[in-house]
């Protein structure tokens, strides 16, 4: 029987983080996982679909080198190369988890845990069964991909996020269920390598969760690039055939049938709450996650939840800062607990989304005198020099005081500017803190100053 003051279930990036962290505090940890290390996240979701988009956007960058003037003939794809370079990504950062684990003294249990006592976990491999002591135990056993009655995975014709990634070439035609992160990456990844791509939503426009302008701009975006997009379309089940799907779907009432030769289901993801021994021990759980206090707790004080096991937001980089929170106050520190209100959503798709704050109808709906700043990329210069002038950025205030309510970047490199706007954000920064900090000319930041002018009327550029 070992014992450590802090054993941690699960090796994702709420995990690993959470393992560095309280290593570095001076607590004896240990970290279990069933698999390699990183997580869905590392191995599965976030590194290996961005190269797979990365190799996507050289694609569409060598197929429209005309503008640039240079012309390239006869262009092939080595589609399992191409598959190839995100496995090869992803292991190696695997191995370098598993470095940082050694570097820092933890020591990695493989196999499967699950909660025996308030202090104690029994871990299965294919070898033996261990017994594990700890003070502390933190649960960051992640989610997996949501199905249905009717919209169970095969693996085969009916495939997750994970089947996607692997697939030996692309499909003729594929229809995706969910038009969230997930599909919307995976609409254009595959309608880039010439998939005919279906999206199938069932609320009334794609990235929902989105502000509305956003939404408008990456479907017709989609739109031009050939992807079909049925809104407000319900599914009501998939029939998984030898050669194809059939994809049974209603609108208004009015029921139809669509064909295709791969159904990828991206309708959200569920806790991984089984198994783990919370009845027994009377973790409260609610809604298919586990219920956690301001600083991760459940309600046995000992034990912690971090991660998508938690419920959403279900990203990665909340993860690792509930991480942050859980090690600092097993460690005897006090924390700042993560403010929700300041949580970056991203998008890596192109034109590409990067969001945090309230979109304009949320501000509205509470009660702000709401000033909204718009800045388009094609009135700007950077994008203009780049080739791409797609998107926009707007920013929602408080009129009142100036507040930052929200930030909505659709465009290139939404993603990476989207961070400038999570730190002005954290320091209660104002419109005019915002625009009269000097950008840089040009860049495609400048357009985040010019948005924040606008919104109270003072625009220079357009």
């Amino acid at each position: 029987m070992a014992k450590f003051d802090l054993a941690i279930l699960g090796g994702g990036p709420g995990g690993y983080v959470a393992a560095i962290q309280s290593a570095q505090l001076g607590l004896k940890t240990c970290i279990i996982d069933k698999d390699k290390l990183g997580g869905i996240c590392l191995n599965w979701g976030c590194i290996p679909t961005k190269a797979l988009l990365k190799n996507a956007e050289v694609y569409h960058t060598i197929k429209h080198a005309d503008m640039y003037g240079i012309k390239v003939e006869n262009v092939s794809v080595d589609f399992k190369k191409n598959i190839q370079r995100s496995r090869d990504i992803s292991n190696r950062l695997s191995k370098g988890i598993e470095f940082l684990m050694k570097k820092n003294k933890i020591t990695h249990i493989t196999g499967i845990g699950k909660l025996t006592s308030k202090t104690s976990l029994e871990v299965k491999n294919k070898q033996k069964t261990d017994i594990i002591e700890a003070d502390k135990i933190i649960l960051a056993t992640g989610a997996r991909p949501k199905s249905f009655p009717g919209m169970e995975f095969d693996g085969n014709r009916v495939i997750s996020f994970k089947e996607a990634m692997l697939l030996d070439s692309p499909p003729k035609k594929m229809i995706i269920i969910g038009s969230g992160a997930i599909g919307s990456e995976f609409a254009y990844y595959y309608n880039e390598f010439g998939t005919e791509v279906h999206m199938i939503e069932m609320l009334d426009r794609i990235l929902p969760i989105e502000d509305a302008d956003v939404s408008k701009e990456v479907e017709k975006s989609f739109k031009k690039s050939s992807i079909k997009i049925s809104t407000g379309t319900k599914v009501s089940k998939i029939e998984s055939l030898k050669t194809k799907v059939k994809v049974h779907t209603e609108r208004n009432g009015k029921e139809e049938i669509l064909e295709g030769d791969l159904a990828l289901l991206a309708v959200g993801v569920t806790g991984n709450i089984e198994y783990l021994g919370l009845e027994e021990l009377g973790i409260e759980t609610n809604g298919g996650n586990i219920t956690i206090n301001e600083f991760n707790q459940t309600n046995i004080p000992n034990i912690f939840a971090i991660g998508d096991v938690s419920g959403p937001p279900w990203l990665a980089h909340v993860a690792s800062a509930q991480g942050h929170v859980a090690a600092d106050y097993i460690g005897g520190h006090s924390p700042k607990p993560v403010d929700y209100s300041n949580i970056p959503s991203c998008t890596y798709c192109q034109p590409q989304v990067g969001s945090l704050g309230m979109t304009e109808a949320q501000a509205k709906e509470a009660g702000y005198d709401v000033r909204v700043g718009k800045f388009l990329f094609q009135a700007s210069g950077k994008a203009m020099a780049v080739g791409d002038t797609t998107g926009f950025v707007k920013l929602v205030f408080d009129g009142k005081y100036g507040e930052l309510l929200g930030a909505h970047i659709v465009g290139s490199e939404a993603t990476e500017l989207i961070a400038e706007l999570g730190v002005a954000k954290s320091l209660e920064t104002t419109w005019e803190e915002i625009a009269m900090t000097i950008h840089a000319h040009p860049t495609l930041s400048e357009a985040i100053m010019e948005a924040a002018l606008d919104a109270f009327g003072l625009a220079i550029h357009q």
